[in-house]
């Protein structure tokens, strides 16, 4: 690298995405004035155009990496999609398809002849393989496990035998494993006679003849003790181990807790069948999140941004007439104190405040309870205890500010009557947004549902209609 490489600044991913979007844009542009011209040279024209277009496009997508040309294709409508992923070259294909989302990996597959999915998984590892497997083509996977030596379509046999949630389903079958009777300068040469290390390599697997784990020996203490001392010496004995049919997410959390790189998966006999790095635990972390964010809006699955209306639809409709029906069970809780509203205009002012406030602080709860539970840090016998807690915040909050919406109240509508229901009923729908804010994740999970799935929409519907039915009713009861 130059000085002057060295000093570029960085592209951002934005940066990146703008010049393929511009490329693209020029292209169809220049193309389509082309089109339009008559003569004897159009074609050639067309011809010359089209290929410099699209030669300077590729060249821009070849300085980039897997990872970011995913970004880039997430972000592009189908249409610039399947012609950017055209100039892809077919050997960077299975890369960029372990990168990109679910539902983006769909269309591109879709736009794949068998033979081009052929070429472009053939080079992968077993533990990718086993990623994109489920994805593929029935007669595809097939042909592509009749083309792997009997080690790897062993390993992708074991990686499919276990659930996508699984420890088994993530590991990486790439490692290094040496003995603990040689001393590190062996090591050291056994190393260098290597081509490369497996990526996120920061230690190296100590085991015995019969592939039982011993410990680890890390790559900083190779490194930096005397070469004549044996790997047992220097090596440590505990290490932080998983087997394959744990949940992966416990040991997404496991490699939060520890700072880990990578770890060793053992079976029940301790034997060392693989390992777990890094960068699937980040994408694990980095799917969990995103799939909480979707349950609990009440999206059913991931979805490609740029998806057709009738897949959209599928995924969102669900939820949605859940909504439809509690708002309109809260329009008849109205429709209850009809002759209230009437009688005292400023209640249909005041009530959308008390529902709106419930629902704020409802989230909030709801939002602390899920995420408590997605670190370990509660579970259904907290119940009791939550509860307390966050009724007591509630009554606090439901006092103090029920109490300034009520002076306000009292201010505008010279009513102290009515600001002192506006303050009642604004600390009672605190109390039964924090109840439902506590149970309904606690009740999912009892259910061995996902606490986030439509909690967003549950706690609202019930704040909603309690509300209405708290303010108005102690409206009708102290103020008519």
């Amino acid at each position: 690298m130059t000085e002057a490489e060295a000093k570029k600044p960085q592209e951002s991913l934005q940066d990146r995405l703008a010049q393929v979007v511009d490329l693209l844009h020029r292209h169809r542009l220049v193309e389509g004035l082309a089109h339009r011209q008559e003569g004897e040279h159009q074609e050639l024209v067309e011809s010359l155009v089209h290929r410099q277009n699209l030669a300077e496009l590729q060249r821009k997508l070849e300085d980039l990496h897997p990872a970011d040309i995913a970004h880039i294709l997430e972000a592009l409508p189908l249409e610039d999609r399947l012609s950017v992923w055209q100039l892809v070259k077919a050997e960077r294909d299975g890369d960029i398809l372990l990168e990109v989302s679910d539902a983006v990996r769909e269309s591109l597959i879709a736009d794949m002849d068998d033979h081009e999915i052929l070429a472009a998984t053939r080079d992968l590892d077993a533990d990718e393989l086993a990623d994109l497997a489920p994805e593929l083509p029935r007669d595809v996977v097939h042909e592509l496990m009749e083309s792997l030596d009997a080690q790897q379509r062993e390993r992708v046999r074991s990686a499919l035998s276990y659930e996508e949630d699984q420890v088994g389903a993530l590991m990486d079958f790439e490692m290094v494993t040496i003995r603990d009777d040689v001393t590190l300068e062996v090591v050291l040469r056994y190393l260098r006679r290597l081509k490369e290390l497996p990526g996120h390599t920061d230690k190296l697997f100590v085991v015995d003849y019969d592939g039982i784990l011993q410990g680890v020996l890390p790559i900083k203490r190779l490194l930096v003790n005397d070469p004549d001392k044996k790997v047992a010496e220097v090596m440590a004995t505990d290490p932080v181990t998983f087997h394959p049919d744990e949940d992966a997410y416990d040991a997404a959390q496991a490699f939060e807790r520890y700072d880990l790189i990578s770890a060793p998966v053992v079976d029940r006999n301790d034997k060392l069948i693989g390992r777990l790095t890094i960068d699937e635990m980040v994408d694990l972390i980095r799917e969990e999140s995103e799939t909480e964010v979707l349950n609990m809006a009440g999206l059913r699955e991931e979805e490609d941004i740029f998806a057709s209306v009738w897949k959209s639809l599928r995924n969102r409709w669900a939820w949605l007439a859940i909504n439809l029906i509690t708002a309109f069970v809260a329009s008849r809780v109205i429709g209850l104190f009809e002759g209230s509203i009437e009688k005292l205009v400023a209640l249909a002012a005041l009530m959308p405040i008390v529902a709106g406030i419930g629902g704020n602080s409802g989230n909030q709860t709801i939002t602390m309870i899920v995420r408590a539970m997605a670190l370990d840090q509660v579970g259904t016998g907290n119940t009791v205890r939550l509860l307390r807690k966050e009724l007591g915040v509630a009554l606090i909050n439901g006092v103090v500010w029920g109490g300034v919406i009520g002076g306000v109240a009292w201010y505008l509508y010279g009513s102290w009557s009515l600001g002192a229901v506006m303050t009642g009923a604004m600390t009672l729908n605190l109390l039964l947004a924090a109840l439902v804010g506590v149970l309904i994740p606690m009740t999912l999970l009892r259910l061995g549902r996902d606490p986030a799935m439509g909690a967003s929409v549950m706690i609202t519907a019930v704040t909603d209609s309690g509300g209405f039915f708290i303010f108005l009713g102690l409206a009708t009861l102290f103020l008519m």
